[in-house]
């Protein structure tokens, strides 16, 4: 009985408990929603703080909380919201310089280049740019090369020493385990199945690698070399060599220009300003200022308007949210955007690897609907490849930066196969069927010859739906589309050459392009898509609860959790995928 009581009491005391969190998660919405009303304030003689530490998206994101409206949430902190607050600081009377102050950029390539053409539209303005580092990360330094002045600190270090990619390879822990991935691929650059068969990288791979990597860096350093008047030869050398892994050897080398401690630098902006040594700057965040600018950008007197739909993650069936695309949001954002009247023209922002073949499919039919009725211009961020071009390939115009990466148009599918490792666990299955192939998969019996060929001829079927798709959404012959397919990998810049791609230029280009398609003048921008989210995510994100995930993060750390992130997603992807061969991640 006191067994049956004690059980009961704890019952009780967790009911109740629940009880107190949501009246807290509502007391919080309350408090929250109330500050609606306040507006952030921009003092006179303020630097605008570029820190730039936290996880760059190109769409921070819409929530809404349908039981919970008081927790809905729009966030001001993706790419275009930093890129149009720069914009608007160059006109902000209150607003002196841009401090770039001791970042550790978490950001694409492609991304950051976009940034950085920014800073130099707002160099234009005759406002100062500086920029101040305990380290230097590579990608920093190629944001900051921009600055009129660069600090380091003198027992600091930088890092200017090339690009690299990292891929894990599996082979030999597959036979070590007796836990395989059973694969079907086409296309001889199709590599994101490659570390399944083989132990090391085929010629193939670190040809395109090579390719696209240099590629890339050589952009960089193109752009280091027009803002600090270097050649590219010399850069070359400097990074060969290492000759800016510390203040002397960067200062040496024209890297940066002043090798000073912090006080020095914000004594520096002082000056800049025109304040006395002993008073206090006035700093306002990017973030805070990003929320400020887009309120201030908000001209609702314009009916016309243009959405524009952010495709970013890995590509998945299924609802998708803020970090995959599914066909849910996605095709619900395009039918919205259709069907409003206002709306004259759709840009379709895409930064995926790719994934499932049919969603990719499922999207790009809800792409032609739109189509027909008003132009779609799609936009590329750091990487649209593989099923990520396939959703660009229905578009009337594609735009992407030098330093996107795009293309892979190739095919594979894989299932995973625990034969072995169940043999060796002493598991054996044993079927019973009505038919001989009723059994077209499992588990813990090798592929035969006749599901292979199922397989196979699935992945046949759907590359040449996916090189027709390009055929007629490029205006190229099937033999030009097979000569760039193969699951080959090429930059903004290479793929323009190829007819791939239409332009170089960022979302400004594509925005550009669709107002002109749909004669109009004046315009403001609909995003999309808008998430909702459930209970586990309210009570994940107010601390009251941790995912697995959010633990696992937290015990591993980034590094190894992107790892281990990366080994998940690879034995997730059953059937047919359109994928990106390796990680974006390139250092």
């Amino acid at each position: 009985m006191n067994f049956i009581k004690r059980v009961l009491s704890t019952v009780t005391g967790i009911f109740v408990f629940l009880i107190i969190c949501f009246i807290g998660i509502i007391l919080i919405g309350v408090l929250f929603g109330s500050n609606d009303d306040q507006v952030i304030k921009v003092k006179p003689n303020s630097i605008l703080d570029l820190k730039l530490d936290f996880p760059i998206k190109d769409y921070a994101g819409k929530t809404i909380f349908a039981d919970y409206p008081f927790l809905n949430d729009d966030k001001k902190n993706g790419l275009f919201n930093i890129i149009n607050a720069i914009n608007y600081a160059a006109t902000d009377e209150n607003i002196k310089g841009i401090s770039i102050d001791n970042n550790f950029l978490d950001a694409g390539i492609s991304q950051t280049k976009a940034i950085r053409e920014a800073l130099l539209r707002f160099k234009e303005s005759g406002k100062f740019v500086v920029s101040y580092a305990n380290i230097y990360s590579q990608k920093d330094y190629y944001l900051s090369s921009v600055a009129d002045t660069i600090f380091l600190n003198p027992a600091g270090l930088m890092e200017f020493k090339g690009l690299y990619s990292e891929q894990l390879y599996y082979k030999d822990f597959q036979e070590k385990t007796g836990l395989k991935m059973e694969v079907v691929r086409l296309g001889k650059y199709k590599s994101a199945v490659e570390p399944f068969l083989e132990n090391k990288m085929s010629d193939n791979n670190r040809e395109q690698v090579s390719i696209f990597l240099n590629s890339i860096w050589n952009e960089i350093k193109l752009d280091i070399s027009k803002s600090r008047n270097i050649s590219v030869e010399r850069l070359h050398t400097i990074a060969d060599s290492l000759l800016a892994r510390n203040p002397d050897l960067a200062k040496a080398s024209k890297l940066i220009d002043k090798i000073a401690y912090h006080d020095e630098y914000i004594n520096g902006m002082k000056q800049a300003v025109g304040i006395n040594f002993k008073d206090d700057l006035k700093f306002i965040s990017i973030e805070d200022y990003a929320e400020y600018a887009s309120a201030e950008l908000q001209n609702y007197s314009i009916k016309n308007k243009i959405a524009v739909i952010y495709a970013q993650g890995d590509i998945i069936y299924g609802e998708g949210d803020e970090t995959t695309i599914g066909q849910g949001v996605m095709n619900r954002s395009l039918k919205a955007a259709r069907e409003d009247d206002k709306i004259k023209a759709v840009v379709l922002r895409i930064n995926s690897p790719g994934g499932s073949a049919l969603a990719s499919e499922l999207i790009w039919r809800e792409i032609e609907l739109t189509k027909k009725i008003k132009p779609v211009i799609v936009s590329m961020g750091n990487v649209a490849a593989s099923g990520g071009y396939y959703l660009a390939t229905n578009a009337h115009k594609i735009i992407a930066e030098s330093t996107t990466i795009t293309g892979s148009i190739g095919v594979f599918g894989i299932l995973p196969n625990a034969k072995e490792l169940a043999d060796k666990m002493g598991i054996n299955a044993e079927q019973v069927a009505t038919n001989k192939n009723a059994v077209t998969y499992s588990l813990l019996e090798p592929f035969n010859d006749t599901q292979r060929a199922f397989i196979k001829e699935g992945v046949v079927s759907i590359y040449e739906l996916f090189t027709k798709r390009v055929s007629q959404g490029r205006n190229l012959t099937l033999e030009q589309v097979e000569s760039i397919a193969q699951g080959r990998v090429w930059t903004g810049a290479d793929a323009v050459n190829n007819g791939l791609v239409d332009e170089l230029g960022g979302l400004d280009l594509a925005l550009q392009r669709a107002a002109e398609l749909a004669e109009i003048n004046d315009y403001r921008i609909k995003e999309f898509p808008v998430i909702e989210k459930d209970l586990d995510k309210i009570l994940e994100e107010f601390g009251l609860l941790k995912s697995k995930e959010t633990i696992l993060q937290e015990t591993l750390g980034n590094e190894n959790y992107k790892i281990f992130q990366e080994i998940k997603n690879l034995k997730s992807k059953q059937g047919i995928q359109l994928l990106f061969p390796y990680s974006t991640d390139i250092k």
